[in-house]
């Protein structure tokens, strides 16, 4: 009687936007890491309005309005997050893929100030809008029971490349040609995707 056969490990890895975000799972392969599912995935709720930008939407709110609010539409958008993880996972596992972590694309950093004082300034809404999407994604990760492994955006070349011991030209030329063969959109959103994703696989692979 043959057993079960082995499933190939793969690796999410996410780019958050307000409301949305782009999700790209890479796998092992004998000719290195390969993308075997890319999606647009949904994290904001179309029924509550202003979701896709809560704190914009709270902008000039009463306080205790406000923190209804954006708590509402946090939970929701945590809620579609976990679905979509569910979802991704359950397909890969059918294509013969064990998901084993998941990568995301993390800010600056910068920590935030009480509510009343993010509502008073539109540059600290961007940056509070932008966390809470990344959170949303990393929730939805730990909830999955993946490791998540969050890179800075902006770091994120100069991390991968002692880490899996490419120069980072050539690092950029081996995720620009696993978009070749897949074809449209390939876009940064998918390069970025793709590369914090080959990241927390090899996490998992040493």
């Amino acid at each position: 009687m043959r057993g079960t056969p082995k499933r190939i490990r793969s690796a999410l890895g996410v780019r958050a936007h307000s409301g949305w975000a782009v999700l790209v799972a890479v796998a092992s392969s004998p000719r290195g890491p390969a993308v075997v599912e890319r999606r647009r995935i949904v994290t904001a709720d179309p029924a509550i309005p202003g979701s896709k930008q809560p704190y914009h939407a709270a902008e000039g709110w009463e306080l205790d309005k406000a923190t209804k609010y954006l708590q509402r539409c946090a939970a929701r958008s945590r809620q579609l997050a976990r679905e979509a993880f569910r979802s991704v996972i359950s397909d890969l596992k059918k294509k013969g893929y064990e998901v084993v972590g998941c990568g995301v694309l993390l800010g600056s950093g910068r920590s935030l100030p009480a509510l009343a004082a993010i509502l008073a300034s539109h540059p600290l809404i961007h940056t509070a809008e932008g966390q809470l999407f990344r959170e949303v994604i990393i929730h939805a990760g730990q909830r999955s029971r993946l490791p998540v492994t969050g890179v800075k955006e902006r770091e994120l070349f100069a991390q991968a490349a002692p880490r899996l011991r490419l120069p980072v030209p050539k690092l950029q030329s081996r995720i620009a040609a696993m978009g070749r063969d897949l074809g449209p959109p390939w876009t940064q959103d998918q390069k970025l995707a793709a590369l914090v994703a080959w990241l927390a696989l090899a996490k998992k692979t040493k």
